[in-house]
């Protein structure tokens, strides 16, 4: 290996990774190939592989999978017909190969391989890269446990070792399993852990990727507006015609909140999530307020129609009408029930008393999101 083709070669990776990093996939596919054929040339394994790996991101990122299959296949040639070692970062490689393939046994086993070889080594950053690999694949294949287990490992590295690249990914997909079990307010939290790293990696992709996550995050918490505002941050940062994967991927949260501009509407009652939106105070949390829930939802389903009191008590209590026990409990219930969505409590906008009961404005604009669509 001469010291120039070396440099030459180490200067496109550095260059290449820096295009990957901005989110420039295609002008890095074009320094990071140059490179690897000057590793390749150089008998450079470990050169060759950090290139091949950093390339088998961006063909992801690009949605050429075709490039993923050959990428796997003349990395098996070089191993059976040119004696390339089977190193842990060889196997890691071919586990992300076989990973972004869908071929999830397959790449688990090259993690397991790999892991071995680093611990038999005790080559620690082969370690964590194999760790890493290994809970990427448990999280694609829905053993999420597995992986959060083999995460919980590399917490362990990154209190001794520092490397940000594998630190942050990790964040990622810690924050991915814990959206998939439904524990968002912890997935958010991670998530601005990873944010604080990608701040000083300066990573504008990742950057981008986090506000799209967030986004999602924050959908299937139910907070729709918040999940507008970082998803539609994503979407005008992300560059459609080098970041293909992300992109599609915004676009389909995006789609999946809907086209309607809720800011249209001065009430969003989420029947699902049990949380009203109101213009001015913004997210109404009515957790654990089912008789407040079931009230408004009463209102705002019949807008305008005047409910007695004797029907509330018989629709939402579930009780016989008794003025001496129940009017004084409606009026109460009412009262706090504006308070919790009235911008001004004293000027009330949204529930009204008519001479024989309470009624929505019909005037007011609400908006109903269900499980199954936009009502």
């Amino acid at each position: 290996m001469t010291s120039n083709g070396s440099q030459n070669a180490d200067a496109l990776h550095e260059l290449g990774k820096l295009y990957c990093d901005r989110g420039d996939f295609f002008p890095a596919l074009e320094k990071l190939k140059e490179a690897a054929e000057l590793y390749y040339v150089q008998r450079d394994i470990s050169g060759y592989l950090k290139c091949q790996n950093l390339l088998l991101r961006v063909f992801a990122e690009t949605d050429q999978e075709e490039q993923i299959f050959a990428t796997k296949e003349k990395l098996q040639d070089l191993v059976l017909k040119e004696g390339f070692e089977l190193n842990s970062k060889t196997y890691y490689t071919l586990a992300l190969c076989a990973s972004y393939k869908g071929q999830q046994d397959t790449a688990l086993e090259y993690c397991q391989k790999a892991l071995a070889i680093a611990l038999a080594t005790d080559h620690k950053e082969d370690i964590c890269y194999a760790i890493s690999g290994t809970a990427a694949v448990y999280t694609r294949m829905g053993r999420l446990q597995d992986a959060l287990k083999e995460i919980y490992n590399l917490q362990i590295f990154f209190e001794v070792m520092q490397i940000p690249e594998i630190k942050i990914s990790t964040l990622i997909l810690n924050a991915h399993i814990l959206i998939d079990l439904k524990k968002y307010d912890q997935a958010i939290e991670v998530l601005w852990q990873a944010y604080e790293q990608v701040k000083t990696q300066k990573t504008m992709h990742m950057h981008i990727y986090l506000l799209a996550l967030m986004g999602r995050a924050y959908l299937r918490s139910g907070d729709r507006e918040l999940a507008r505002l970082y998803l539609s941050l994503a979407s005008k940062a992300v560059d459609s015609k080098n970041m293909l994967r992300l992109n599609r991927q915004i676009e389909n949260e995006l789609n999946e909140l809907g086209h309607d501009s809720r800011t249209n509407y001065d009430l969003v009652f989420d029947v699902e999530n049990h949380t009203v939106t109101e213009k001015k105070l913004g997210r109404v949390d009515f957790k654990n307020q089912f008789i407040l829930l079931d009230l408004l939802r009463l209102f705002v389903q019949n807008q305008g129609q005047v409910y007695s009191k004797e029907y509330l008590v018989e629709q939402v209590w579930k009780q016989d009408y008794d003025p001496s026990i129940h009017d004084n409990k409606i009026y109460v219930t009412i009262k706090r029930l504006r308070k919790m969505i009235e911008p001004d409590f004293e000027k009330p906008k949204y529930i009204f008393r008519a001479k024989n009961g309470y009624f929505m404005n019909k005037s007011a604009r609400v908006l109903i999101e269900a499980k199954e669509g936009v009502h």
